[in-house]
């Protein structure tokens, strides 16, 4: 009498259980890796971004290539002395060697004696913050301000105050959430 398979072959299901369970850890595998070298999501925390951005709207920021901020560009950045590094999405309104000033009268931003044509913003410029103005920014460095400006805590104020290029994390470009408001951020 032949002996009995002791291997019997598996079952059907148990072969397409375990190439399912292998394309599921392939593909955490490459949105961890994307989530880490290309792209992030992150949230907006708060009404600072206004108009522009709601509190709790979820972002995705380009992380890699993005090697020089702009003005204009919304970005996520840490500022490390403020609410535990917290991260904050803001708008660059100047970057290093710019003149930034306002005008506390009129509440105009300008830059290299050209004032700001800000559609974007939600109202005038009220709180100066505790910087003197004109204000050289540093080479290296970049200075946000939140569109909602008199509620939004930015680079007015010196326990925030300019920041390094390396404490931007990425340049904001897409709305993922609410699933309403899905598109590109400008």
């Amino acid at each position: 009498m032949a002996e009995a398979n002791k291997n019997p072959a598996p079952s059907k299901l148990a072969v397409e259980l375990f190439f399912w369970a292998q394309a599921l850890v392939v593909s955490l595998i490459v949105l961890v890796i994307i989530n880490v070298f290309f792209f992030r999501i992150s949230g907006v925390v708060g009404s600072s971004m206004y108009p522009t951005l709601h509190g709790k709207d979820r972002v995705i920021m380009r992380v890699v290539g993005y090697n020089e901020p702009k003005r204009g560009d919304i970005v996520v950045v840490i500022a490390p002395e403020y609410d535990d590094g917290a991260p904050l999405v803001k708008r660059i309104i100047a970057v290093g060697g710019d003149v930034l000033d306002i005008d506390r009268a009129t509440g105009t931003v300008t830059v290299n004696g050209e004032i700001l044509d800000e559609p974007y913003i939600n109202e005038m410029i009220v709180n100066m913050g505790d910087f003197d103005y004109p204000l050289t920014i540093e080479d290296g460095y970049v200075f946000f301000m939140g569109d909602n400006r008199n509620h939004s805590s930015d680079s007015r104020w010196k326990m925030i105050g300019p920041q390094p290029y390396s404490n931007v994390v990425g340049k904001v470009f897409f709305r993922v959430y609410p699933f309403n408001s899905i598109g590109i951020v400008s």
